[in-house]
């Protein structure tokens, strides 16, 4: 059962009369949400060395694209490094709004996290988030060294869209032969463009992400129909799922998105991926950057990143 706070949060969400995200124009949902993420993190930072970059490429390309570097304090050697990319359906969120949880992640992992402002829809529809998230490990893997990153040592990580886009950046990365990553983290990822089960039907409606507010962000991200059947829509539907890197998922019990979850993670191990589920009761989507209100995300952090650790050594 939902805690009193997070009860009390929902109610405020759909207090009578107030808009949801996909009732709002797109700047003040883009608004909201960093202003959700920032208002129910926990108060206290974990300690980080930051470096904002920008990651060169062609204009054509897109131009520089931003992102933002973690290293724990008093790092010495060459660091393992985390690839986040945030949440937000592919339309929302920002480095800002997910600085809580890099460091958190960072500090947990004992690991650098290098975090990638991708280019949202609908200004950037698919392709392009994708596009942005293969640059962005090719240039990690390239040019890591400089930083004092390992490039033997990555994984790839994400919550809700930015999970979608760590698990195809790892297909990607597999298909084309380059360095092998060590391990994925996704949170409540979404795994396919066409969800369902038993938990989109009992909590598409009243738990935060609605199903409304989930063909919003599709309709925004995929205004071409057809790229939903895409595998770099969908991770889900791709071909083949082995030879994929140790990979940890984390589900929320009151998600819409809970069973594809479980699904893919069935699929991933039916491929012989190894794979871990943390399925946290008691949570909705999103939780993980709302400490102050579900106490279990430190906890989730935590295991994860001693995962990681384990992992990338």
């Amino acid at each position: 059962m939902l805690a009193a706070q997070a009860r009390a949060l929902l109610a405020a969400a759909y207090r009578a009369g107030l808009p949801r995200l996909h009732e709002m124009g797109l700047g003040e949902a883009r608004h909201s949400f960093t202003k959700l993420l920032l208002g129910y993190q926990p108060r206290s930072l974990a300690p980080a060395v930051t470096t904002e970059l920008k990651l060169p490429r062609p204009p054509r390309s897109g131009g520089a694209l931003k992102a933002r570097l973690y290293r724990p304090p008093d790092a010495i050697s060459a660091l393992p490094v985390v690839l986040f990319f945030h949440g937000g359906g592919w339309t929302l969120g920002s480095l800002d709004g997910y600085d809580s949880f890099c460091r958190a992640l960072a500090e947990a992992g004992s690991a650098a996290v290098l975090a990638v402002d991708y280019r949202l829809a609908p200004e950037y529809p698919f392709p392009a988030a994708v596009d942005d998230a293969l640059f962005a490990l090719d240039w990690v893997a390239a040019h890591g060294a400089d930083l004092a990153l390992d490039p033997a040592r990555i994984a790839v990580a994400g919550d809700s869209a930015g999970g979608n886009l760590a698990a195809v950046a790892a297909l990607s990365a597999r298909d084309a032969g380059w360095p092998a990553l060590r391990a994925q983290l996704l949170i409540y990822p979404v795994a396919s463009q066409n969800p369902g089960g038993a938990s989109f039907a009992d909590f598409g409606d009243g738990f935060l992400l609605d199903a409304d507010t989930l063909a919003w962000f599709q309709a925004n991200y995929l205004p071409a129909g057809q790229d939903r059947l895409d595998w770099r829509a969908s991770p889900a539907d791709a071909l083949f799922l082995g030879n994929l890197p140790s990979t940890r998922i984390v589900l929320a019990q009151c998600d819409p998105l809970h069973d594809d979850g479980l699904a893919f993670a069935q699929a991933l191990r039916d491929a012989g991926v190894d794979v871990a589920v943390d399925d946290v009761s008691d949570t909705i989507h999103g939780f993980i950057t709302m400490g102050r209100i579900f106490p279990q995300a430190d906890a989730v952090i935590a295991r994860a990143g001693r995962a990681l650790r384990e992992v990338l050594g």
